[in-house]
């Protein structure tokens, strides 16, 4: 059931972010950089507020049920998540509220009157059916029912870009203020529409669960108990985050950068070069965000050394494919960045920041597990940290080095946060990273494939017209290859010892 609904959101999930990728290529090849970078911060507000919104509340209803409808009792799952969707209901509400009331100081003081608080009463009016949403999703997790989270996101998905779409062709106005309107508001209408949809699926499918007998527990106390460590740890996490990116394009104006120059640059990397080297996460998250319950299970009737095996099967997995990707980014940089953005800019940050793809590909796992094993405020307070110095990095090196102390705070991050996370993982199952099988085999494997592909390209030129054609055949040659090869090598040392 597990690698069932693994395939499913992987399937799904693949289609939806390659159809968002494709979608957020045409809007910021749309708006430019700038807008990008003014949409970026935006979106920054628009994370924090919902993150008190939401409060963990996914988390503890994923958990709750889980460990319910492992003992069998439904009813109690299912008075679980009633709790969890009130409680989502009154945050967001209050979250949208607090939005509402600091708006205008926040445009002035943070986005630099660039723009008008309308953007913010729109992002608030959709807060309370985004916690709703969220824990609903929490339950269909629980429950196994992946196709049903991931047939209201593609929805969603399309909604939204229907929206979007309509709304930037009706009006032609390129002003900063009606390019965010139109995307937010075109995002609000899509959160609504999928919180609809969710919840009438959570309602259909609770049926099966109810039974004659009456409930008398609350899941009150339980709920706070796992969404406040969460909830305040992630208010300080969501808070230092949105600070961190308005300290970025004010902090590159010391450096010689004009505002909207430091825009455009901080637009680049993280709203244009970032989304594009974590699409092909879309294959680990999906598996990841079942680890969650999967864990809780585990926990539950204390399998250790079944979660120990399935960290290390993960963890090769996910070294395995990272590295691949890594090895695509690096090499395949500026046709990328060409045929993607058509410009060469991006591909100099994708050669950049490519060998961080193991690190964050393998910190979104460990973040999975950690939460099954009810370490979230470790998780929490690792993020914190992370934070904290990164903040202290931007705003010393950004005046002195500009954009490189961007990258180099990027890096610093990706680094420690792998690390924290990777020591709290083994305190809490044991599991020792295997050094040989999940990092040095995959990259001997991918220095000869790449090796191969130059031999052939010699040999053989590849002359083909279409520009875009040509790249994806250099990168399947590449990808077959490192797969052979990978393949070759575990045979080998499959093989019985004393046999050639």
């Amino acid at each position: 059931m597990f690698f069932i609904n693994g395939l499913i959101l992987t399937f799904s999930g693949f289609i939806m972010r390659a159809i968002s990728m494709v979608f957020n290529i045409y809007v910021s090849n749309k708006i430019g950089a700038e807008a990008v970078g003014v949409f970026s911060l935006i979106m920054s507000i628009y994370m924090f507020f919902i993150t008190i919104a939401t409060s963990g509340l996914s988390l503890a209803c994923t958990c709750i049920v889980s460990e319910q409808f492992a003992k069998g009792n439904f009813l109690d799952g299912l008075k679980a998540v009633r709790s969890c969707i009130l409680f989502s209901l009154c945050l967001g509400i209050c979250s949208g509220s607090i939005l509402t009331i600091f708006s205008k100081i926040i445009v002035s003081s943070w986005l630099d009157s660039s723009i008008s608080a309308i953007p913010l009463y729109l992002i608030a009016i959709g807060l309370p059916f985004i916690a709703i949403s969220s824990s609903v999703n929490g339950y269909f997790s629980a429950v196994g029912k992946a196709y049903k989270s991931a047939v209201c996101q593609f929805l969603e998905l399309i909604i939204k870009i229907i929206c979007t779409v309509f709304l930037l062709q009706v009006g032609n106005s390129k002003s900063l203020e009606y390019i965010c309107i139109c995307l937010i508001l075109a995002d609000v209408i899509s959160e609504i529409c999928s919180c609809i949809f969710i919840y009438i699926f959570y309602r259909i499918d609770r049926i099966r669960f109810y039974k004659r007998h009456i409930s008398i527990i609350t899941f009150k106390k339980k709920i706070l108990k796992i969404t406040l460590p969460v909830s305040i740890t992630s208010y300080i996490r969501s808070g230092l985050s949105t600070l961190k990116q308005f300290i970025i394009p004010n902090r590159l104006t010391l450096f010689g950068y004009s505002y909207s120059t430091a825009l455009a640059e901080y637009g680049k990397i993280n709203g244009m070069t970032l989304p594009v080297l974590m699409f092909p996460n879309v294959a680990i998250s999906s598996f990841s965000s079942l680890l969650i319950p999967e864990y809780s299970r585990l926990l539950a009737n204390e399998y250790k050394k079944r979660i120990v095996y399935v960290c290390d099967k993960i963890f090769m997995i996910t070294s395995m494919f990272s590295i691949c990707v890594a090895y695509v980014f690096l090499f395949f940089s500026n046709e990328l960045s060409l045929a993607i953005f058509q410009n060469i800019e991006c591909g100099i940050y994708m050669r950049m920041l490519s060998p961080l793809i193991l690190l964050m590909y393998l910190d979104n796992i460990i973040d999975s597990m950690l939460k099954g094993l009810n370490k979230q405020f470790g998780v929490m307070v690792c993020n914190i940290l992370d934070l904290v110095i990164t903040i202290s990095i931007l705003y010393f090196l950004l005046p002195i080095f500009g954009i490189g102390g961007y990258i180099f705070s990027i890096c610093v991050s990706e680094i420690f946060n792998f690390l924290v996370s990777y020591i709290q993982l083994y305190k809490a199952t044991g599991f020792k990273l295997n050094l040989v099988s999940s990092i040095v085999k995959p990259i001997l494997c991918g220095l000869v494939s790449m090796a191969i592909l130059i031999i052939i390209s010699i040999l053989i030129p590849i002359h083909i017209e279409n520009f875009l054609l040509c790249l994806i055949v250099k990168i399947t040659i590449f990808v077959v290859f490192y797969i052979l090869c990978h393949v070759g090598v575990s045979q080998w040392y499959k093989r019985p010892r004393g046999t050639l």
